[in-house]
């Protein structure tokens, strides 16, 4: 599940009514609310179908332009100019408001579409691919200051649990529409078709953006432009692709780009994140860390199990792509379930309760590993884990708004999102790393033995989940510090 988390339209608009009371102006769906929330609910909404529906068409985009070769490029091209986006859409949220940065990342990320799918070239393709990670950097911080911005904090939980829901019908209709519409119409059409359906979300959500949440927060002087920080976002984005690129290739000469990786990496990232954070400082430090734990962990993990079931099971790839599919459904579960009055009290318990399940899920997906563990282990297993989440990711988001000032929220809600992003490069390059090292080989190489029924050894996936399992239980802890010690 990405940071970001939408769902279904249908879904969507139950949670929203549900959590939130009668139709009236002080629910999300009220008068005072109801086409922000649509506006911005059905921007969420596209990103997820298109999150999901690129993982099917991207092996055939990359067969067609001869670019199989670099294939993990056109998805690292992605992330390491979204990190970058991030910063950027943070300072300028802060500084002008979300209207500009909103505006800006979602003509980015549809320009980034059109390039990729009209691309003759895969390096072309993977330029598109980094166009539309930088728009989308921009996007996801800038939604989450109009939250802080336009809709008070009773309401928060609310449509943090929209965006959460805006992901299961994606989750489970995105590879079965981009499939048929790869095999029909060719895989141009999943990249081609998606900005035009933006145009009416924009048309809802833009002027509601601009009455009530552009400019500088009232009574507040807008904080200089941070040239600083805008050096340490291309650092950490450098610094993440070249980690991902050393990643790739285990050869004695991959620790050079590895350790350059890094040295870009830890001024950046400590420039970047709250002071504090890596100590689980008590307030805002340990909430933007707990992100990070729990994305990453989650994520890294989730990454193995369909190969997992491939090579170790035997499923079709489809067969174990839909063992995930049920989580879709328990996250939005969790997600709304944190949303309701009575929850804000037990917000702490509920995200340890979150993190316990998804390091259970995790430490007995490897089970199945054992001959006499039913396949459907892992979907029930990760039904649970799907619903911790759920729990903690949309609570991180509701309280970092919570304790940010109105002027600092864009930077804020940064930090939030590098730390979830940066976490998932670290861990699953860290995982892949062992994985590789026990017998499993590259991921790239992995990926090809399961489509071809080759097996990597069970050693090597046991190694990846149980210290992902690990940790997820150290969040569990820090969702202790999540507040400051009341005298």
């Amino acid at each position: 599940m990405a940071a970001l988390e939408p769902r279904d339209t249908g879904v969507a608009d139950e949670v929203l009514s549900r959590a939130v009371g009668p139709d009236e102006d002080g629910s999300v769906l009220g008068r005072a609310h109801r086409a922000l929330t649509v506006g911005i609910v059905s921007v969420v909404l596209l990103i997820a179908f298109e999150a999901t529906a690129v993982g099917t068409a991207m092996p055939v985009a990359a067969r067609d332009l001869d670019g199989v070769s670099v294939y993990a490029f056109a998805f690292s091209g992605y992330f390491t100019t979204s990190l970058f986006g991030m910063v950027f859409a943070g300072q300028l949220s802060d500084r002008r408001g979300p209207l500009g940065a909103l505006g800006g990342g979602i003509g980015a990320f549809a320009a980034g579409l059109l390039l990729s799918g009209s691309a003759q070239a895969m390096w072309v393709f993977i330029l598109g691919r980094a166009v539309q990670g930088l728009g989308g950097g921009l996007v996801i911080v800038a939604l989450y200051v109009v939250v802080g911005r336009a809709y008070p904090e009773r309401l928060r939980p609310a449509i943090m649990a929209a965006f959460a829901a805006c992901w299961v019908v994606p989750s489970v209709v995105g590879p079965l529409a981009a499939g048929a519409v790869t095999e029909h119409l060719g895989w141009r059409w999943v990249f081609l078709g998606i900005p035009v359906l933006v145009v009416g979300p924009l048309a809802l959500a833009l002027p509601q953006i601009r009455r009530r949440a552009s400019g500088p927060v009232e009574g507040t002087v807008a904080p200089p432009f941070d040239r600083r920080r805008i050096r340490l976002a291309l650092a950490i984005s450098l610094g993440a692709g070249l980690l991902q690129y050393a990643a790739q290739d285990l050869r004695p000469v991959s620790a050079v780009p590895a350790a350059a990786g890094l040295a870009l990496l830890a001024p950046a990232v400590r420039g970047l994140l709250p002071r504090g954070t890596w100590r689980a400082a008590r307030g805002l430090p340990s909430v933007v860390l707990l992100r990070g734990v729990a994305a990453g962990s989650f994520i890294a993990a989730e990454s193995f199990v369909p190969l997992m079931l491939v090579t170790q099971r035997g499923l079709s790839p489809t067969l174990a792509g839909f063992s995930l599919a049920a989580g879709g459904g328990t996250w939005a579960l969790g997600s709304w379930l944190q949303s309701r009055p009575w929850a804000e009290p037990y917000r702490e318990r509920l995200m340890a309760l979150g993190m316990v399940l998804a390091a259970a899920a995790i430490a007995a997906a490897p089970s199945v590993l054992l001959p006499a563990v039913p396949a459907w282990t892992v979907a029930v297993a990760w039904a649970f884990g799907c619903f911790g989440m759920g729990l903690v990711i949309s609570s991180t988001s509701v309280l970092l708004l919570k304790l940010s000032a109105p002027q600092e929220a864009g930077s804020n809600s940064a930090a939030l999102q590098i730390s979830d992003g940066l976490s998932n490069v670290l861990l699953l390059a860290v995982g892949g790393a062992a994985f590789a090292a026990l017998g499993g080989g590259s991921v790239a190489h992995a990926t090809t033995a399961a489509a071809t029924g080759g097996a990597s050894h069970p050693a090597a996936f046991a190694v990846v989940f149980l210290p992902m399992a690990a940790v997820a239980l150290l969040g569990a802890w820090v969702t202790t510090r999540l507040h400051e010690r009341q005298p």
